[in-house]
């Protein structure tokens, strides 16, 4: 009986797994994105950067849609409202960052003006998506602000949890380990 109430408190391993793959993919395209200028040596990953944000893109779709089919464990009894409030509009920001991102990428490069290719690791092109150049540029301004505001949200949620496990400690980062 302990075991399955345990279970109950952790998420699924497909939760998990979408959770870790995301993460990672997110890191990476953060690192890329926002260290490309400064670092010249980046601008060769650009194309995995596109690749990989398309990637995050669908997955980000079935992540959203396992989601609303699955609900994640409570947070402990004790977390205060305000907490939970936060916890919530952090994670469904995550998840709109998620989307808004690599859309953004995608239509910045498919303007009109300067377009530049857009593949999936080599294996296919993808279609441009119908933006007008003023569209392509806002979309290029919109992608750089929210790449430094998924930055700071991956911060604040890495935080969060570890505020979690070191100080609280209390289960809300094992539950999402995988094999914890």
């Amino acid at each position: 009986m302990a075991t399955r109430a345990y279970q109950a408190e952790r998420y699924s391993r497909v939760a998990i797994a979408f959770h870790w793959t995301i993460a990672a993919l997110v890191i990476f395209n953060i690192a890329v994105g926002l260290g490309h200028d400064p670092i010249p040596a980046l601008r060769a990953m650009m194309p995995a950067h596109k690749a990989i944000g398309l990637t995050v893109l669908a997955l980000t779709a079935l992540r959203v849609t396992w989601r609303l089919a699955h609900r994640p464990p409570p947070l402990p009894a004790d977390t205060p409202g305000w907490e939970r409030g936060a916890a919530h509009a952090t994670h469904w920001t995550l998840y709109l960052l998620l989307v808004a991102l690599p859309l953004s990428g995608w239509a910045m490069v498919s303007g009109p003006q300067g377009r530049r290719p857009l593949s999936w690791f080599g294996a296919f092109d993808l279609p441009y998506l119908p933006v007008t150049s003023p569209a392509a540029e806002g979309a290029a301004k919109a992608h750089g602000l929210l790449g430094w505001v998924m930055l700071a949200l991956v911060l604040l949620h890495v935080a969060a949890a570890l505020h979690h496990h070191l100080v609280l400690r209390d289960r809300v980062l094992a539950r999402m380990l995988p094999g914890a």
